[in-house]
């Protein structure tokens, strides 16, 4: 019961705009309590599962306790958050939307926060740049929104899970750039890194087109506060993005900056430019030797 249930509480307190502490203090019990159900730690007793049941009943005329063996879908629909989706963001009519919010429904805790990326700089050769971006869940379309920028210049997109890959595309209205990137999921209830590859015009003179890949690793939480956590972007995404000389671990600099074609493919290495599982820093060793680098 424990992830199933992890996962329809979640939304519960999403969809009805309840705060873990907000629960605690209706149940009376600490908020530890809730912490451990929402990560899936520890499920509630019996006793407390009649409490949390009516805490939502007061907010969702009818609701019983049968509503919570509903699938994730259906919970969603029960408590009111199907309703509110948007058939689809404008801009963006994609026939995998409806796959993609199934999936977040699930899925968005998980990858919500602030996040620093690492990236070659393109017009500085061994060189590194960092992003930062935000990621939060849209309610208004079902989707995970993303803001990302450097240097004061700043892309609005979004983030789409699907088949345990993350789909990203953002459009930069100033400089009149559409980004899109190929990210490896995570399955983890809390995501700290991800990478993956980006594709975008650079910044020579011809705008050339340019696949580079990328780390996105979590540097904070959002507050719950929207205007306050925009606020917190803005200040970071106005930093300087060059990241001093020496400072991205080497374990990092090596998988962002590969050589490729036939001669390194004899060698093992890529004959394209890709983002292959088996060296993902998001999903096994080689983070961590990353990190300890």
């Amino acid at each position: 019961m424990g992830n199933a249930f992890r996962d329809k509480l979640e939304l519960a307190l999403k969809a009805l705009s309840i705060s873990r502490g907000q629960l605690a203090a209706e149940l009376a019990v600490d908020k530890s309590a809730v912490g451990r159900w929402v990560t899936g730690a520890a499920v509630p007793t019996g006793h407390n599962l009649v409490r949390l049941t009516a805490a939502v009943a007061r907010r969702v005329e009818g609701f019983t306790a049968l509503d919570w063996d509903r699938d994730v879908h259906d919970l969603a629909q029960r408590l009111g958050a199907g309703a509110a989706v948007a058939p689809a963001p404008a801009g963006l009519p994609l026939v995998v939307l409806d796959e993609a919010r199934a999936n977040t429904v699930v899925r968005a805790a998980a990858y919500e926060g602030f996040f620093r990326s690492t990236r070659p700089y393109l017009l500085q050769p061994g060189r590194f740049i960092h992003d930062h971006g935000m990621i939060r869940l849209d309610p208004a379309t079902g989707l995970l929104a993303l803001r990302i920028g450097s240097g004061g210049s700043f892309a609005e997109g979004w983030m789409l899970p699907l088949h345990n890959q993350l789909f990203a595309i953002a459009a930069d209205a100033s400089g009149g750039a559409v980004l899109t990137g190929l990210f490896n999921g995570v399955s983890a209830p809390k995501v700290d890194v991800v990478d993956g590859l980006v594709l975008g015009p650079a910044l020579d003179p011809g705008r050339t087109p340019t696949a580079y890949a990328m780390v996105f690793e979590r540097i904070g939480e959002l507050s719950g506060d929207a205007a306050a956590d925009h606020a917190t972007f803005e200040r970071l995404a106005s930093q300087d993005p060059l990241a001093p000389e020496g400072s991205v671990p080497e374990a990092v600099a090596r998988r962002l900056l590969r050589d490729i074609g036939p001669a390194q493919a004899q060698l093992g290495g890529d004959l394209l430019l890709r983002m292959p599982i088996e060296r993902s820093m998001a999903r096994g060793a080689a983070y961590r030797e990353a990190s300890q680098g």
